[in-house]
């Protein structure tokens, strides 16, 4: 089966509606309705009464549902078939949208019309997403919506320094929210589409499905010829993990949490509300149950290093975090979980009561120093030198050279402790095969060049020289890698 085929399988067995329902609610539905036809019982019994009920996590873990799911003209992640998708919002919606966040960073969700695959949909929400690709907005507050048509020049893939304009509207990366107007509404089983900048960005599509290959949690990702106001680009288009992404992606129930750009990962209260500016819950989120993470963290910050050597793996899935760590380095990407990003989820599952590491925001990898070892430090590099790439640091902190170190305790501690190093090379050396070993990259590179759409913001001509330059940073890659091996 070709990889293309491998793809679209998976995209098929993930998103049965049966799968929308938790593991343990499938298995318990039995107990479940006996509990609710107990409930509705008291119910008439007592009247007025007003009953309490909980549900624990011994049962399952509910999430919202999607009661309005559209269908779509064609899979949206079938790679083998052209995707179109278009944006229409009105001037007034966009100057709202770019002000808002020129005036104070604000991410303020609008109303816009998308049309994806030939299929309309109104009244859908769009705000602006991401970080440092988005600091020349807030250079001018006094923005105006563009006026005429025309796609802008093309965004570069080399070392993905990419910068958003409110000139240019098809430079803005955005969140799409089917659900934000519409409670339940979603499309193809998702309720949010996150649309990435830059083009045709090949570094993190192939990064994404390498990561997939090796068997290890990701996002689906599909190429899009791009339209918003008039203007038309090439995009790459990504799921973005909401609740149904973790009941969908994990075989057992548990809760998913997203750390924020300036979080780290530390220890700071027993209080729930402490870290409502560092982590987010992205499932279950009205049960607010932040306590496994905060137990864990409270752990680690009074572990030294024999407790952390010798009980890591009661709070942590250690082979997990592992492969996730050893992935992190085969792509080069610096901007992970220790990245000044802090681009990564953790999921805790209820069965286990173990974290693990859920990589995401790859636009960094598969760019940096291909001679990178395994154990070496991966850096954020800029043409020409430097210490920062297209994720500047937080506001108020110098980039660039002497840029401050972002490390992640967890990440480190982890990688410097001799009684992990033999977990990891492990790991590292069966994903290299899975993810270099025989072409395989090169196969998958190739793949997805050919389906990359010839816009009027990206030509045929740059798109193959991207593809070219991408095959040219795998060949240094294995051979690097291979020098290693030998020796």
């Amino acid at each position: 089966m070709s990889e293309a085929e491998h793809r679209a399988a998976a995209s098929a067995s993930r998103r049965p509606l049966v799968h929308r329902i938790p593991v343990r609610l499938r298995q318990y539905w039995k107990l479940l309705a006996a509990i609710v036809a107990a409930i509705l019982g008291l119910v008439a019994t007592l009247g007025d009464t007003v009953i309490r009920p909980y549900i624990t996590s011994d049962i399952a873990v509910m999430t919202s549902d999607i009661t309005e799911n559209i269908t779509g003209t064609v899979d949206l992640f079938d790679s083998s078939v052209p995707h179109n998708l278009a944006i229409d919002l009105t001037d007034a919606e966009y100057s709202d949208m770019i002000n808002a966040y020129a005036k104070d960073g604000e991410k303020k969700w609008v109303n816009a019309d998308i049309t994806i695959d030939g299929l309309l949909i109104t009244d859908v929400a769009v705000r602006l997403k991401g970080n440092s690709t988005l600091m020349g907005l807030r250079k001018n507050s006094d923005i105006r919506p563009p006026d005429g048509a025309g796609g802008g020049a093309p965004q570069g893939d080399a070392m993905n320094m990419v910068s958003a304009t409110a000139e240019d509207p098809a430079s803005l990366p955005l969140l799409i929210s089917f659900d934000q107007n519409a409670e339940g509404r979603g499309y193809q089983g998702m309720t949010e589409l996150s649309v990435r900048p830059g083009t045709p960005v090949l570094n993190e599509a192939l990064a994404l499905s390498l990561t997939a290959a090796s068997g290890q949690p990701t996002q689906r990702y599909t190429y899009t010829t791009y339209t918003i106001n008039g203007h038309t680009t090439t995009r790459l288009v990504l799921e973005h993990p909401d609740d149904l992404y973790a009941d969908a992606l994990f075989a057992s129930d548990g809760y998913l949490y997203k750390a924020d750009a300036n979080s780290r990962l530390e220890f700071v209260g027993t209080d729930q509300s402490d870290y409502a500016g560092q982590f987010k819950q992205i499932n279950a989120a009205d049960s607010g149950n932040l306590q496994p993470l905060i137990n864990f963290l409270r752990w680690l910050d009074g572990a030294d290093d024999a407790e952390f050597d010798a009980h890591l793996s009661d709070w942590v899935d250690v082979e997990s975090f592992a492969r996730y760590l050893a992935t992190q380095n085969l792509l080069v990407n610096a901007d992970d979980m220790g990245g000044p990003g802090q681009n990564y989820y953790l999921w805790y599952d209820l069965h286990t009561e173990k974290l693990s590491v859920v990589s995401w925001d790859l636009n960094l990898a598969m760019q940096g120093d291909a001679a990178t070892g395994p154990h070496d430090e991966v850096k954020i590099s800029m043409p020409g030198g430097g210490a920062a790439g297209d994720k500047a640091p937080p506001e108020g902190v110098p980039g660039g050279q002497g840029m401050p170190n972002f490390e992640n305790q967890l990440k480190t501690r982890f990688l410097k402790s001799t009684a992990f190093t033999h977990i990891y090379d492990d790991a590292y050396w069966e994903l290299y095969d899975r993810m270099y070993g025989a072409g395989h990259a090169h196969r998958v590179l190739d793949q997805i060049g050919a389906a990359i759409p010839v816009t009027d913001g990206l030509g045929a001509e740059t798109r193959d020289a991207a593809v070219d330059s991408m095959h040219t940073w795998i060949d240094q890659r294995v051979t690097a890698l291979d020098t290693v091996a030998a020796g």
